[in-house]
């Protein structure tokens, strides 16, 4: 239906029911990588089950509490970006991603969460975003970084996972330095 282009080939586009199989493959190229910190797409292991998880953020979506966003490389189903929690009542979302291993260091994560956060704080009028990721999850971390994100604090061992206690980082942006720092970068372009 649409596609936004991240450049390089990579293109940002909806994530629905109907993608289950590449959702599937996605996630079996990338489970290992993908979980080493969260469970992500744990549950999704078969065709039936990755169209359930699908379908349950399609219900997100249609209920206006979360939505997946697809990143296809050269035509294939690499990884995506998402909104949880989003409450438009509060001016509060909540933002996260995943990507297989074979897609990672072209920055297609960090230009595909751009364009969510622009779409969230501009379109919905979102007030604070949030990002939330394991303090080892560097990869992660960085980009929380690089979108200039600011580090809020540590939920210690917070997230059990594999049997481990991880600490969970918190990160925001708030919209008026969002927009801010986009009219910085605006600015410094000319």
């Amino acid at each position: 239906m649409y596609a936004i282009s991240l450049g390089d080939g990579a293109e940002l586009r909806p994530l629905e029911p109907w993608h289950a199989e590449e959702f599937l493959a996605n996630l079996e190229r990338g489970r290992e990588f993908i979980g080493q910190f969260i469970a992500f797409g744990s549950q999704a292991v078969d065709v039936d089950s990755a169209r359930a998880t699908l379908q349950r953020y399609a219900q997100m979506r249609a209920d206006d509490t979360g939505g997946y966003h697809g990143i296809w490389l050269d035509g294939k189903l690499v990884g995506g970006v998402l909104t949880l929690n989003f409450d438009a009542a509060q001016g509060n979302a909540e933002v996260g991603c995943w990507l297989e291993p074979a897609a990672t260091g072209r920055g297609l994560i960090t230009r595909a969460m751009r364009l969510l956060i622009d779409h969230v704080i501009e379109e919905r009028g979102i007030h604070r975003v949030e990002w939330v990721a394991a303090a080892g999850n560097t990869a992660s971390l960085n980009v929380a970084r690089r979108l200039g994100l600011t580090r809020d604090g540590v939920q210690r061992e917070s997230h059990l996972h594999h049997g481990v206690r991880h600490d969970l980082e918190i990160w925001s942006v708030l919209a008026p330095e969002w927009r801010e720092a986009r009219a910085r970068a605006a600015h410094n372009d000319h």
